[in-house]
């Protein structure tokens, strides 16, 4: 990864991880505490793709196993939040374009309770069964609401964070050079032309005019002779 990557990466991660040990697990709120920290894992990962988004999953989760007040086996959150940010990564909008949020809200849940089981999974493996006793149902409920309530305010920031680091035209740095581009797409979608100096754009199109009233211009000056 750049230097840029790791850096925001890394300042991301633990300020997440601070609010959510410090604030977000001292809310008491039934079921499952938001997962301030896979929310930003999730919108790196959507960003970097699938091997940056496995290393900041892997790191980010690591950093939470041995982070107080754990209380599980060391690894075990870095192995969820690897395999996470793979997947987050693999699903990255083309361009780095969000569409719209219907596609980023379906992996907050998609993330939410794939981590939730894996999270379970593994500590039955490990011989860890607190999710049974809580109630994997309640978990998996919980977990999907409150990531996907607190997800509008933390993917898109963590998301044209990492755009601006990495210098990314579509942030608001490359807005501007952008905005003829996408201008011309919306007029060119039903028109089927190119808008700018290409083959069939308007410049062609103004040539085209001239030629014509020029030619116009001529005969009507042959008839008059």
């Amino acid at each position: 990864m750049r230097v840029n990557r790791i850096l925001l990466s890394t300042a991301l991660v633990v300020v997440a991880l601070v609010i959510q040990v410090s604030v977000l697990a001292r809310l008491h709120l039934p079921g499952a505490v938001p997962d301030l920290l896979l929310l930003t894992v999730l919108g790196l990962a959507m960003v970097y793709g699938h091997v940056g988004g496995a290393l900041v999953g892997f790191g980010a989760g690591l950093l939470a196993d041995l982070a107080p007040p754990a209380d599980h086996a060391a690894g075990r959150y870095a192995l969820v939040l690897c395999v996470v940010g793979y997947l987050a990564g693999l699903v990255r909008p083309e361009n780095g374009r969000l569409k719209s949020a219907s596609g980023p809200m379906a992996v907050v849940v998609a993330a939410a309770l794939g981590s939730t089981l894996l999270y379970a999974g593994v500590g039955a493996l490990v011989g860890d069964t607190a999710a049974r006793h809580v109630g994997l149902p309640g978990l998996l409920f919980s977990a999907a609401l409150y990531d996907l309530l607190l997800a509008p305010f933390v993917v898109p920031g963590v998301m044209w964070l990492a755009r601006r680091s990495d210098n990314d035209p579509l942030t608001e740095s490359g807005s501007a050079a952008k905005a003829g581009d996408i201008s011309s797409g919306w007029l060119s979608s039903g028109t089927g032309l190119r808008i700018g100096g290409q083959r069939g754009g308007l410049g062609a199109l103004k040539a085209r005019a001239r030629t014509r009233s020029a030619k116009v211009g001529r005969i009507k000056g042959v008839k008059r002779l």
